[in-house]
């Protein structure tokens, strides 16, 4: 990945060549996502608008033709985070662009993608028929409803947490460049302030109150809360010194958890808002 980032910043063509080819090839337009984000965070938001309206092209492609949103939805995701992140070196205020954004885009879907949403209802509609009946007569018409409204706020939230992988993907590319281990300080040092908790928190209830998708803003409003969760982690295991094989243990045991963990990590992260957990943990050796 290092020879990636070096061979991209040798100019704008082989930016914007890897760019829109991996934006091309099906599956790799993660990697055109991050490298249009390291142009952005490396020379500015400019170079890296232009960078990215190569790689939009076919991305715009997949969207019209292919009735794919997917690779579009996370460039874009992806060059405003970096974006905002570049103009005010905060991953609070980037974080928060892209839940705004992901808000936007799970509204929209319904309306540009209707036949991509039908399809997806129909084949959530059968597999309940067949292994869930249950459910299915218990919510009767409301079940296409509800199914649609999670898959529109699924693709929107997933799009966002690969966007943010991918603008940190770009800022890791970025200090092994620049400033080695710099990303790795800065992640742990992620931290939402107390009102945007607040925000996050109430946001991620509120769905039915103020009529929108419950589901969109769980996503929208818990992602930043999530990432928050996981640099506190990151940050306390980093200030024990007690290596990769804890963090191995902690995602092996997210993976099995799943939710539950998931949810106790938002816990953390809104005490953390408060009272910054890892200030208060001594340091094992000197400190990082």
């Amino acid at each position: 990945m290092r020879a990636l980032a070096q061979y991209v910043m040798r100019g704008p063509m082989q930016a914007g060549g890897v760019a829109v080819v991996t934006t091309i090839v099906p599956l790799l337009f993660w990697i055109g996502a991050a490298v249009t984000a390291l142009v952005v965070m490396r020379q500015g938001v400019r170079q890296g608008l232009t960078i990215g309206l190569w790689a939009i092209l076919p991305a715009l492609g997949w969207a019209v033709y292919g009735q794919n949103p997917t690779a579009l939805i996370v460039l874009l995701q992806t060059m405003l985070i970096a974006s905002v992140f570049r103009t005010s070196l905060s991953w609070e205020n980037a974080l928060l662009s892209g839940a705004f954004l992901t808000i936007l885009t799970g509204l929209m879907l319904p309306v540009m993608y209707p036949a991509l949403l039908n399809e997806l209802v129909r084949i959530g509609v059968e597999f309940y028929d067949q292994y869930n009946a249950e459910v299915v007569q218990a919510l009767g018409g409301d079940l296409e409803r509800i199914i649609r409204s999670a898959m529109s706020a699924s693709i929107a939230g997933s799009a966002f947490v690969i966007a943010i992988a991918m603008a940190m993907l770009a800022r890791s590319w970025q200090a092994g460049l620049d400033n080695p281990g710099g990303f790795q300080r800065e992640f742990h040092a992620i931290r939402l302030s107390p009102a945007i908790a607040v925000v996050c928190a109430v946001s991620m209830v509120s769905g039915p109150l103020l009529g929108l998708n419950p589901v969109l803003l769980a996503w929208a409003a818990g992602t930043p809360l999530l990432v928050a969760g996981l640099a506190l982690v990151h940050g306390v295991v980093g200030r024990k010194q007690w290596g990769g094989q804890a963090l191995f243990a902690f995602y092996i045991v997210l993976g099995l958890l799943g939710l539950n963990l998931m949810m106790l990590l938002l816990v953390l992260a809104f005490v953390d808002s408060w009272l910054d957990i890892r200030e208060r943990i001594a340091p094992t050796g000197p400190a990082e």
